[in-house]
């Protein structure tokens, strides 16, 4: 839906030459350029729409853990909600935040603004908190469903399906992926990251492998997580032979499936 050209550009400049200069310059690659006298005030707003982001994100996500606990689905209650044409915007659970928008510029903002004042912004330190749990309490999940079954994560054979940070692209940076299958290898499980977009395990543990999805190495598994939901995933043949599917997008269904 939202291409470069149709995504309003913000813009600014030092003196009155360069804001013309850049807006010019945009003006002839998208639709609408909306023009800040300050750059400050332009950077500052660029923080905010990522830290928007950040905050509502990790407010899902803190639901999301205790939605579980206390039985209930948090995915039911997201499209419910979502229905309320107004004072309401859809946000989903996941394994964490990547890239550098989420992770790393809110934090920035935090830090900036503890060095200019000396005091916090609470509410962006507590989204950075919350959203940096998210890979661990994957592996909790992951490790409880397999003490369920009497079998430890250590000699596990887990599958995580997406390396990339964001659907249908080979975006590595910052991916909470890499978080947590460093973490499932240091408690000794055999990992395989699977992921159409990219081939470049970044560097993990030895024993995290980079492979293929086919029905045999999904049915040999003992667990497969769906960390990125890239379309190119099969989907059917996941739920079909997978005998256990931690479920972190809630795209997939059946007995063998266990949502975030």
């Amino acid at each position: 839906m939202w291409t470069l050209q149709n995504t309003p550009k913000i813009v600014s400049g030092v003196d009155d030459a360069s804001l013309k200069a850049v807006s010019d310059f945009y003006r002839s690659l998208v639709d609408t350029v909306v023009e800040v006298a300050a750059v400050r005030d332009a950077e500052l707003a660029k923080l905010l729409e990522n830290t928007f982001r950040q905050v509502n994100i990790a407010l899902v996500n803190e639901i999301a853990v205790h939605a579980q606990q206390l039985g209930t689905d948090i995915w039911a209650a997201l499209d419910a909600a979502s229905t309320k044409p107004f004072g309401f915007m859809h946000f989903a659970p996941g394994p964490g935040v990547g890239r550098h928008c989420l992770p790393v510029d809110p934090t920035y903002l935090s830090w900036q603004v503890r060095r200019q004042t000396g005091q916090a912004l609470r509410l962006i330190e507590a989204a950075d908190e919350v959203n940096s749990a998210m890979p661990a309490y994957i592996v909790k999940r992951l490790t409880d469903a397999l003490n369920r079954k009497g079998m430890p994560v250590n000699g596990s054979r887990i599958l995580l399906l997406g390396l990339a940070y964001k659907p249908n692209t080979g975006d590595t940076r910052n991916s909470p992926t890499i978080t947590i299958a460093r973490l499932l290898a240091g408690h000794g499980a055999h990992v395989e990251i699977i992921d159409p977009h990219t081939d470049d395990p970044v560097g993990l543990d030895v024993r995290v492998h980079y492979s293929q999805l086919t029905a045999n190495n999904t049915a040999t598994s003992d667990a497969v997580v769906l960390l990125t939901d890239h379309d190119a995933f099969d989907l059917q043949l996941i739920e079909d032979y997978a005998p256990y599917v931690l479920d972190c997008r809630a795209r997939l269904s059946g007995a063998n499936v266990e949502r975030l």
